[in-house]
């Protein structure tokens, strides 16, 4: 993997040599790991005139899921408590840069007046989100970490729709389900687990609560799985203990119908916002246009909620090997609702369109 982050900070100097910088410094935690490997707690990442370096406050651990810095990027431990950003200021000023590229998306006020004050003889310049940019696209080696993270999350899920489910709590459920994740091999949940029963299923986002499961109930289930240090989301929702009604039944061949033609739009050359009409536009039709969620999907990778975003305003249009989510849903309030989601891989039409890495069942069961 060495000559993978070598060739991905080789790229993003290019960019900052392009834009007139001589030096960047990446301090959003995602974007390190993306460029040397390991974000350590607080670690900075300098690309400098003359080196790269990793700079800590801290040795870094090899904890499982954290991941290990690139054996080829030098690691500056400060020898005493500060902040990495400044020292890294510090040091990028000493190799003789006249300029320093920051991500001022990330830094605090307070942290962007210190890092200029220790630095005169730097002209900072604002990275913008170059390093996000550069991780939309994923290699192989990310997708496969995707694809182990779906399994995971897909055999949890499984696992738990076997198991007697009324009169457990929301809360219980989400945590029984996290442990599966763990138990797996995932590094943890790639976001807080949401299990929404009767009146608040189908919203996302919901957090648990004690309410209970009844007969009857629609169940919404949304988790993921990280693996090394990649995110993945799956949604669900199921029948508890009955015959789905009549209402139910519509309201879910809906969301899915929806679900099928924004994963059916996932093209190379796609508009985002096209994905997102594709989704939003079976719903409409139907009635719904109120109070739907302000987007249909968006990029997975080394955090949950990536670029790009599938949203009617989105600017961009799709490239192959790009992972997201389609996930439209309904929320009925008072009665519930259903949500459906799956992590795609955007693949050519040639090597057989969008690979759907989330394969638990979307039949509506009955449970």
């Amino acid at each position: 993997m060495s000559e993978v982050y070598a060739a991905r900070r080789t790229r993003l100097r290019e960019r900052c040599n392009a834009g007139g910088s001589a030096a960047a410094l990446v301090t959003r935690p995602a974007n390190v790991r993306y460029l040397a490997g390991a974000a350590p707690h607080g670690a900075v990442l300098l690309l400098g005139r003359r080196e790269d370096l990793l700079v800590c406050q801290d040795p870094p651990e090899d904890r499982p899921g954290e991941g290990r810095p690139d054996e080829n990027l030098r690691v500056r431990v400060l020898p005493q408590a500060g902040d990495p950003a400044v020292a890294a200021g510090g040091l990028a000023q000493a190799q003789d840069a006249d300029s320093l590229a920051v991500e001022e998306h990330h830094l605090t006020v307070a942290r962007h007046r210190a890092l200029a004050s220790v630095t005169p003889r730097l002209r900072l310049t604002d990275l913008g989100s170059a390093v996000e940019q550069l991780r939309v696209v994923k290699d192989e080696e990310e997708i496969s970490c995707l694809r182990i993270g779906a399994e995971i999350a897909d055999q949890a899920l499984g696992e738990l729709l076997e198991s007697i489910l009324v009169g457990r709590t929301e809360r219980h459920l989400a945590l029984e389900l996290e442990r599966r994740l763990v138990d797996h091999g995932a590094d943890g949940p790639a976001f807080p687990t949401s299990v929404a029963t009767g009146p608040n299923s189908g919203r996302r986002g919901h957090r648990p609560t004690d309410r209970r499961v009844e007969e009857g109930d629609f169940l919404s289930v949304c988790l993921g799985a990280a693996y090394r240090g990649y995110r993945c989301e799956i949604g669900r929702t199921f029948v508890i203990g009955t015959s789905p009604a009549d209402w139910q039944i519509q309201l879910y061949e809906l969301v899915f119908a929806a679900q099928r033609a924004g994963r059916e739009a996932l093209t190379p050359g796609a508009a985002y916002r096209d994905v997102d009409r594709a989704a939003r536009q079976v719903l409409d039709s139907a009635g719904f246009a109120e109070g739907l969620q302000s987007l249909t999907g968006h990029g997975v990778g080394l955090e949950i909620d990536e670029d790009p975003q599938l949203a009617p305003a989105a600017m961009g249009k799709l490239d192959a090997c790009v992972p997201v989510t389609v996930e439209p849903g309904v929320h009925l309030p008072g009665r519930g609702g259903v949500r459906i989601d799956d992590t795609l891989v955007v693949r050519p039409e040639a090597d057989g369109g969008p690979e759907l890495l989330t394969i638990t069942t979307k039949e509506l069961l009955a449970l």
